[in-house]
């Protein structure tokens, strides 16, 4: 996954895989909404799912909703560069479509579990970054859920049991942000997303640039 970015000095980088993970209600989607509109090179990788659309939603847009039986096939025919199961449906990112987006000069943002992030590094390595987003507490968390009035008390229940599990995979992410105050905590992603666009190693076209330099 070498494909180029260009910068300001006219030479080329590798793209950025930036993971965005958090228990559900942690402020993830908000987070990654804000920077999707702020950060033009930045593009969404859009899982496919078995799960039910939901109103509102846009197959293409949203998720891709597959049946079942299409996404065995897709797993099957190694069209995922990782997925998973959560509650009770499957996610997956297609592989074709993360490739496209690199291709066509832009950093690829993923919004999946600490399973999928840790899959996606073992393929992608050295071109993914991690982001943990952490609640101020899980009583905070717990009323979060209850305040966006989306799932039944069953289903939050089923979320805060899941939260505990994936807060115990923070140590397998390179940042890892509280979201006590969003704006700040935005601000932190963004911040992290700079920094690693600079990194030497994803400048691809620095070693011509200084030969350059030198002569």
């Amino acid at each position: 996954m070498e494909q180029a970015v260009h910068d300001p000095h006219q030479f080329n980088r590798r793209g950025v895989l930036f993971v965005l993970s958090s228990p559900s209600g942690a402020g993830k989607s908000t987070i990654a909404r804000k920077l999707l509109a702020d950060e033009p090179d930045l593009d969404m990788s859009v899982s496919a799912t078995t799960r039910p659309i939901r109103p509102g939603e846009r197959d293409g847009v949203d998720y891709h909703f597959v049946s079942l039986d299409q996404f065995r096939q897709m797993a099957a025919n190694h069209e995922f560069l990782e997925w998973a199961h959560v509650f009770g449906h499957r996610y997956g990112t297609p592989r074709a479509q993360v490739e496209a987006l690199l291709a066509a000069g832009k950093d690829v943002l993923f919004d999946i579990d600490w399973q999928g992030a840790q899959q996606l590094f073992q393929i992608a390595g050295g071109d993914v970054v991690r982001v943990f987003i952490l609640p101020p507490s899980m009583e905070e968390l717990h009323e979060r859920l209850i305040r966006r009035a989306t799932d039944s008390d069953d289903v939050i229940n089923a979320r805060m049991q899941r939260a505990a599990s994936e807060v115990s995979h923070w140590d397998g992410y390179d940042y890892v942000l509280v979201n006590d105050d969003v704006e700040q905590c935005i601000a932190g992603v963004k911040t992290i997303l700079a920094a690693e666009r600079l990194k030497r190693s994803r400048q691809t076209g620095l070693i011509g640039f200084i030969r350059k330099l030198l002569k």
